[in-house]
């Protein structure tokens, strides 16, 4: 699945690039999506990110392309692999910026991991 964000001067940090927790943020729903769409009676919440690795500073008016893969299933649980490509604004290349892995994990009413359902 892929989703692509504009990074906009509100989603800066003080240093005029776009603030890591925004990016986290995107790519946390960005897989979300993805989860619901593949599994749609199931309500997932986030359980973990692997390693967090920041490859270049992300400038004002990029535009972020987020290609999200499903790489596990398990008996309550699914991981994504998430790579966020920036353009580069003059030519037609991307370069990567951001990988990650994110597990959700199926929960109840009561917030008890239960079976993913398909």
């Amino acid at each position: 699945m892929e989703n692509f964000n504009l990074v906009r001067p509100e989603h800066l940090n003080h240093h005029g690039y776009l603030f890591g927790g925004q990016m986290l943020s995107w790519i946390d729903e960005s897989a979300w999506m993805a989860a619901a769409r593949d599994f749609p009676k199931c309500t997932f919440v986030t359980r973990a990110m692997d390693k967090i690795d920041f490859k270049h500073q992300v400038k004002n008016g990029s535009i972020l392309r987020f290609d999200v893969t499903k790489t596990n299933t398990g008996n309550s649980s699914v991981t994504y692999q998430v790579e966020v490509y920036e353009d580069e604004r003059s030519s037609l290349d991307e370069k990567l910026s951001f990988s990650t892995n994110v597990t959700f994990v199926n929960i109840d009413g009561f917030g008890k991991k239960q079976k993913i359902q398909n």
